[in-house]
């Protein structure tokens, strides 16, 4: 489970961050971030993940969910970006047979496409 002040837990923020960050894509993940102006949110960067049910039944769901926040918590992530980010991670249908490390390396190469285009 991520930690609270890494977490994004309101669906506006949700909505902002998909509406108004930058986006970039890989085969198995969308990823988007917004940067917030108010500095009167602690912690960060936030992270939001979005695992439909195009993934696949709730038992593939809850192993993507899994994966993907062991991604953001063990492989750097957090310490790639600044802590007024708000990050939500789509997983793509692609993502139900892929492993932590390709997941992983899609989202490092995603999160880079979106500082190119800040």
């Amino acid at each position: 489970m991520l930690p609270r002040p890494h977490k994004l837990t309101s669906s506006a923020d949700f909505k902002a961050a998909m509406k108004q960050g930058v986006r970039a894509g890989s085969r198995t993940l969308m990823v988007h971030v917004r940067v917030r102006d108010d500095d009167t949110i602690t912690g960060g960067p936030r992270f939001g993940l979005v695992v439909s049910k195009q993934i696949g039944n709730a038992v593939t769901r809850h192993a993507v969910s899994r994966k993907l926040r062991h991604v953001v918590l063990q492989r750097g992530v957090v310490d790639k970006l600044e802590r007024n980010c708000d990050v939500v991670i789509r997983a793509l249908p692609k993502s139900a047979e892929a492993s932590s490390d390709e997941l992983a390396h899609d989202l490092h190469k995603a999160l880079d496409k979106v500082a190119k285009k800040r």
